[in-house]
């Protein structure tokens, strides 16, 4: 017998009254339940101790609080309405358009869908099986199709109606259920076939913002009001905590609490005679705020610790080192088959398996094409790593996506030639003409097991720059002393 259940209480859109979320947190403390989280897909998540479930299950019935046990049958539809306002940059979609379209789902989906803002960086676009994307044509919507378990997007022909998501949705993962291929003609014309609904033809071609990840935690102004965003490192929130802050919201008239995909939270429209209750709610709970950006770039997966502590070791290592991550979102996948969200992919595997039993585990370090956590390209930088060299590695790409930002968004800098009579003190190195990295024979390449003394001459035909993975002949000999720089 189970010693704890896993429950799940999906979150459409990632949006939660006050009063629904106080209600279940109810029912948790009943259940002995003191802190629960929340998922990648903006849910609810909780442990649940078998001698409390049935009274739970029980609760949970009587308050009409649809949950799943152990089980991820019916994924959570997740939105960027959590940034709307706060992170937004401007556009026709508002909040009156996240709510018209949640309401239309007058089903619960058995495949994912993600709605979102195509002007925000905050939430992933394609992670969904079903994703509507805003389009430039106010009120109507793109939609991308990903098939389970494939890495292909299928772009739908044409445009489709704010009012009309959810009967769309339901065509369509009817369609895709019943094995349709969705590059088939068949495949629209059978959707088609199942519902006319009001669309459009495209008037111009997605296109997705950079990302760059806000800060999304601690107290932040916008227009007169304030927002509060909660983060927990341990991804863990107290539900003391959560019923003070739904009894709060209640108290002051904030009718929404959002749930994020980094796992934690955002109250909107705190107006500044509040603000002082606020800050005492935190206080009571010693609820720190204002990490750093660079720890709340992180996902793992749903109900891990493994990935908690890997997550915690290498946000360590990055501080300590003082690496620079800006721009740049971190996943960490120790479950195959499970789908995280990031630029830089950490991926667990065992090396030596008997079974189903794993004996020895490496990991493979992947960053996603022009680093895009948006892209569905997954590129592979180091292969095999044990725990102890994964760190070191990280930063390395780190470093790489640093220069490739500098290459393109800084003017190329070119060294002055030093005197003649000067030359014989220079030493001669190879530096690599795509991202300027630097072979000194005195130093080699430790990563590449070449040992130091090793002349340019002498590394194998197959060595590839350290930092780009250029070939040996993009590498050219250059004099290095004290140059001057200058811009060209």
């Amino acid at each position: 017998m189970r010693d704890y259940y896993s429950i799940k209480i999906n979150l459409p859109g990632g949006i939660a009254s006050p009063g629904y979320l106080k209600k279940i947190l109810t029912a948790a403390q009943h259940a002995q339940v003191a802190k629960v989280r929340f998922g990648a897909r903006q849910q609810l998540l909780m442990t649940v101790h078998y001698e409390d479930m049935k009274s739970f299950e029980k609760e949970l019935k009587q308050l009409e609080i649809s949950y799943e046990v152990n089980t991820e049958r019916l994924p959570n539809i997740i939105s960027s309405y959590c940034g709307e306002d706060v992170f937004r940059t401007g556009q026709w979609l508002h909040a009156d358009e996240y709510h018209t379209v949640l309401d239309s789902f007058d089903y619960t989906p058995t495949l994912k869908v993600n709605i979102s803002d195509s002007h925000q960086s905050f939430t992933p676009f394609f992670t969904g099986n079903l994703n509507f994307i805003s389009s430039g044509d106010p009120h109507f919507w793109y939609l991308y199709i990903r098939p389970r378990q494939h890495n292909i997007l299928y772009k739908w022909r044409d445009l489709i109606y704010t009012n009309e998501i959810g009967a769309v949705s339901r065509a369509v993962e009817d369609c895709l259920l019943s094995g349709i291929n969705p590059e088939d003609e068949s495949f629209y014309q059978e959707v088609r076939s199942k519902i006319h609904y009001i669309s459009l033809s495209a008037s111009q071609e997605l296109e997705l913002p950079s990302f760059a990840l806000p800060y999304y935690e601690g107290f932040n102004r916008y227009e007169s009001r304030t927002w509060l965003g909660l983060y927990r490192r341990d991804e863990l929130f107290s539900a003391d905590l959560l019923m003070d802050i739904c009894n709060l919201c209640l108290r002051t008239r904030i009718g929404e609490i959002c749930t994020t995909p980094w796992k934690s939270i955002i109250i909107k429209g705190i107006e500044d005679q509040h603000r002082k209750e606020w800050s005492h709610v935190l206080g009571k709970h010693n609820v720190n705020v204002r990490h750093a950006a660079n720890e709340l770039a992180w996902q793992t997966e749903d109900h891990t610790e493994e990935g908690m502590v890997l997550k915690k070791d290498l946000t360590r290592y990055l501080e300590k080192n003082d690496t620079r991550t800006f721009g740049l979102c971190f996943a960490i996948q120790t479950r195959p088959k499970s789908e995280v969200f990031g630029s830089v992919l950490i991926r667990k595997r065992p090396l030596l398996s008997i079974g189903q039993l794993a004996l020895f585990s490496v990991y493979d370090l992947f960053y996603t094409e022009n680093f895009n956590p948006n892209s569905r390209v997954q590129i592979p930088f180091e292969k095999g790593l044990f725990h102890i060299h994964l760190p070191g590695q990280l930063e390395r790409l780190c470093r790489k996506f640093n220069k490739k930002q500098l290459s393109e968004n800084l003017p190329v800098f070119k060294t002055e030639p030093e005197p003649a009579d000067n030359l014989s003190d220079a030493m001669r190195v190879h530096q690599c003409l795509h991202c300027f990295t630097v072979y000194d024979p005195d130093y080699g390449d430790l990563l590449r097991n070449i040992p130091a003394g090793t002349p340019f001459e002498d590394l194998p035909e197959t060595y590839t720059c350290p930092t780009c993975d250029a070939e040996k002949t993009a590498m050219q000999e250059i004099l290095l002393s004290s140059p001057k720089l200058k811009t060209s």
